[in-house]
């Protein structure tokens, strides 16, 4: 576990622009039962996240479409929250960080680590803009 005034900064930067920081299993599960869109970021303390993920999921928000709800959870954190939203992740393995796009619940779009490392914010939110232009 990292300690909170390591990683307060890093999740300020996603709840001040909107997204709602879920801390337990069940606030989880009651986000991902809400009807519309829900985007979930899976925040972490690398530095593809502060470079890559989190700028661009802010940009990605510049769209006419967008999701209805913005979550996210932190690995190495809340690991109770992070493990749940993993699982409705599933089958795409445990990645950090990762941002996931539901509809009514169900998985449509995935970017893992391995889509977000070493790409441009820019181009990750363009990938993200297009997935919401479809299912948004």
């Amino acid at each position: 576990m990292y300690p909170p005034e390591l990683v307060k900064p890093m999740i300020e930067e996603l709840t001040a622009v909107g997204f709602e920081e879920l801390k337990t299993a069940e606030a989880v599960k009651e986000a991902l039962k809400r009807a519309g869109t829900t985007l979930v970021v899976v925040n972490s303390v690398c530095g593809c996240a502060a470079r890559n993920a989190r700028p661009a999921v802010i940009y990605s928000l510049q769209n006419a479409k967008k999701p209805d709800h913005l979550t996210t959870v932190f690995a190495g954190v809340d690991r109770e929250a992070t493990d749940e939203a993993r699982n409705f992740m599933l089958p795409f393995p445990p990645s950090s960080p990762s941002i996931a796009l539901f509809k009514d619940g169900e998985l449509v779009h995935m970017l893992e680590r391995h889509h977000i490392e070493g790409r441009m914010a820019e181009a990750i939110a363009e990938n993200l803009q297009q997935a919401y232009n479809e299912f948004c």
